[in-house]
């Protein structure tokens, strides 16, 4: 199923800032996805609790072969691994790693698990029309032949709310190359775990 996910940090953990936990979550994301695409960094001003520092958001798209579920209970996993926790943090307030499923294919998913709000699901996102710092990077990495049916209205809802104060701070392909460098970090720890255990 053809997927976007829209990525935000707005704080460190250990000793990754916001640019790197992103990188470092998409290389996670990464085995994911059979085919995986990065938007460009964009810094964002807060929205709703404004007393925060900026965002930094971006996006990700790609092929999957896991259900929705399957995908969000990935999700969580990743945003735990970099200090996400639920039960101490303030509704859109300051966090070191945010993960929403934005798109999902065409499809319209509304589910309420009343026992457990973690599994949640409303796609596409509710206020995915409110915000610049999803949509412009959505639009940013959406391929050209992506068969998504409301990509048109996306395009007209952005040019009405327009930017919201975003800024690029980091192109795509500069991204791309640190979550490679990323990417290479792991493997090399891999590797010296795996011959320390010799």
């Amino acid at each position: 199923m053809f997927t976007v996910l829209g990525l935000g940090s707005n704080k460190n953990f250990a000793s990754l800032d916001s640019v790197s936990i992103l990188a470092s979550a998409c290389v996670n994301l990464r085995s994911l996805f059979e085919t995986f695409f990065v938007s460009s960094i964009y810094r964002t001003e807060p929205m709703y609790v404004t007393d925060q520092p900026c965002f930094y958001n971006m996006a990700v798209c790609g092929e999957t072969n896991l259900s929705v579920h399957e995908l969000l209970s990935e999700i969580h996993l990743i945003e735990e691994k970099f200090g996400r926790n639920r039960d101490c943090e303030i509704r859109n307030g300051q966090r070191s790693l945010d993960i929403d499923i934005e798109l999902f294919g065409n499809e319209a998913i509304h589910f309420i698990d009343e026992n457990d709000s973690m599994n949640n699901i409303e796609i596409p996102h509710p206020r995915l029309t409110e915000r610049a710092f999803v949509l412009i990077p959505l639009l940013e990495v959406l391929p050209q032949d992506a068969d998504i049916q409301n990509k048109e209205f996306l395009k007209e809802t952005l040019a009405k709310i327009g930017s919201q104060g975003a800024v690029k701070c980091l192109s795509s392909s500069e991204f791309a190359k640190i979550v490679s460098e990323k990417g290479a970090e792991y493997g090399r720890a891999v590797n010296r775990t795996e011959s320390d255990c010799n």
